[in-house]
Parts: structure tokens; sequence; C-alpha cells
């Protein structure tokens, strides 16, 4: 026991190498932050959250090489904008909240069979479940369908052409052979079962404990079982939990500043650049960073005040991890007897 409790804290703090972070981290900066000046410019900061999601298609595939990871990119990109469409339908139609949790698990587990299916990287539907659960919260009409596909999609396709830009100016090969995969098997029925599970669970948790930001719970909850393993997912948790709370103080300190949005914009950016350059190193230190950009930009585009979104965010999280980290237990359990019978 005292030895497994010493792998998961090892793993914690432990900080990987590097591996072409500066790159991806730079992908991510054009990616988000053209976007986001673009509806600054034209004062429609309110449809922040579906540019930024849009974006998060650059963050797909940064170990693949340049075919597979466009490839990989367009099909994460028309996910993303088709979970914001349903969220926002979600939304409005003014469905109850155990209605959006019960979409947003279906979603979950629907993209991660597909994600592990395709074999992405990352894997999993932590994305799909983040943009999906957003914009059920956010208040919407039926006039935000053609905003979600048209600023969405515009995202998505900035972020391809960010990616392309990239490869030719890095002379990169079109038909580089990409990197080997392990074969996936039962496992991709195994996480798709464990992610809509833990997802179910953390989100009628969240609505019923807290009632507004249920998604973060869901978010949290299929981050905590998103490893291949149960030390992993514990690793995983973990990191989550305490880089929350540590960002949750840095998004205090920003959101009591009340800056102007163009400031909010910059920071928000060199916090997504921050995050890129360690997400695939430790997770934790990531959720740092990641923290308060999530927190800033709902805060553009929701009319929520700072002490309800940092309650919310520290609550829900809490509720996620503790939810995940039970499912990914039971799930190791049930693998385990499996095994054996």
């Amino acid at each position: 026991m005292a030895e497994s409790r010493g792998r998961v804290w090892t793993g914690v703090i432990r900080v990987g190498p590097r591996a072409g972070d500066h790159r991806v981290a730079l992908r991510a900066v054009l990616s988000v932050g053209v976007p986001l000046v673009a509806l600054l410019l034209v004062g429609r900061l309110d449809l922040s959250v579906y540019a930024s999601f849009g974006a998060f298609a650059a963050l797909y595939g940064r170990m693949d090489a340049p075919r597979p990871r466009v490839i990989m990119q367009a099909t994460a990109g028309a996910i993303l904008v088709s979970a914001m469409l349903i969220g926002t339908i979600v939304s409005a139609l003014g469905s109850p909240a155990v209605v959006g949790v019960i979409v947003v698990a279906a979603i979950a587990a629907a993209v991660t069979l597909f994600a592990y299916r395709a074999q992405w990287h990352p894997p999993g539907a932590l994305f799909a479940v983040f943009a999906g659960g957003a914009t059920a919260s956010l208040p919407a009409t039926r006039s935000s369908l053609p905003l979600v596909l048209v600023v969405g999609g515009a995202s998505v396709a900035w972020s391809l052409l960010v990616t392309v830009t990239f490869v030719i100016v890095r002379r990169g090969s079109w038909a580089r052979p990409t990197r080997s995969r392990p074969a996936i098997g039962p496992v991709a029925w195994e996480m798709t079962a464990t992610v809509g599970t833990a997802a179910l669970l953390a989100g009628i948790a969240g609505a019923l404990l807290v009632g507004t930001h249920w998604y973060w719970a869901m978010v949290g909850a299929v981050a905590a079982v998103g490893g291949a393993h149960v030390t992993a997912r514990l690793i995983r948790g973990v990191q989550r939990l305490v880089g929350t709370l540590l960002g949750v103080l840095i998004a205090a300190g920003l959101l009591a500043l009340h800056l102007p949005p163009w400031l909010v914009l910059i920071i928000a950016v060199a916090l997504q650049a921050a995050s890129e350059l360690y997400v695939g190193r430790n997770y934790g230190i990531a959720m740092i960073f990641i923290t308060p950009l999530a927190l800033l930009m709902i805060s553009l585009a929701s009319p929520a005040t700072p002490e309800m979104l940092l309650r919310d965010r520290v609550i829900e999280t809490v509720i996620g991890v503790a939810v995940g980290t039970i499912v990914a237990i039971v799930s190791a359990g049930l693998r385990r007897r499996s095994a054996r019978s």
C-alpha cells in the first residue's frame, strides 16, 4: 500500500522532458489569440467561448506527422463544433440541468469511443465535454445556433491554417510515416463505459449540490478517469485538484482587478501558451494556468459574479475528482475480476 501511494505521489510531482512543447504553445497562441482579437474588434466578446473551443482543435495530434495531424484536427474540430451546437440547443430549449447532464454524458461516452478507436492524441472526450457543458450552461436562443456554427467553424478553419502554415515553414514532409500506435482492443469500450458513468454521476452530483456550472464537475470526473490504469488515474485526479486550487488563487487575483477586455485577452493567450508548455509534462502544473484561463473566458461570456465563479470552480472540481476517482477504482476492480474469471 505504501509503495502504491509512493508511485502516486511520485507521479504527481514528476515533470516530463520537453518534446517540442514550445512549437505547440506558439500554434495554440495563434490559433486562440487571433479569433479572440477579431471578436474584440467587432465588439462580440460574448461569442468568445465558441471561438476558444473551436481553436482547441489545434491541440490535437501534436506528436503526429503532418497529414494525420491535420486530419485529426479537422475531425476534432467538427466534433467540438457539434458538441457546442448540441449544448446550445439544450440551452435554447430551456432544459433543466439534469437534461444537460444526460446529454453531455452521452457526448462524453460517444466521443470517448470514437477517440480511442481513432487513437487520438490527446485521447478521450475532455474538450468535447467542456464544450458541450459550457454551451449548455450559457444563455442561448435559436438565433445562437448559426453563431456557434460560424464562429466555431471559422476558429477551427483558422487553427487548421495555422497548422498547415507551420508545416510549410518548417518544410515538413506530408508523407512522413506516423508514429506507431498500440492496439486498442477492448480498452475503447471499457473507457467508454468508465467515462460515461463518471461524467453522468459527477454531473448529477454537481447539479444537485451546487446547481450552477455543473459541467465543471463532469470535466473533473472525465479528467480523473483518463489514465491508462488506476495509478495513472489517481495521479491525474490529484494533479487536477491541486492545480485547480492553486489556479483559483491566481484567478481570484486577476478577477479582483476588473481588467479591461483587451488585457483579459492578452493574459488569456499567455495562460494558454503556458498551459501547453506543461500539459504533456505535468498535468497539475498545466491546471495552474488552465484554471484562470477558463475562469477569465467564462467571465467574458457570462454575467456570473467572480465570487460565484471561484466558488463553483472549487466545489465542482472537488465533486468531479471525487466521483471520478471512485469510478476509476471500481472500474479497475471490475477489470481485475473479469481477468481472473
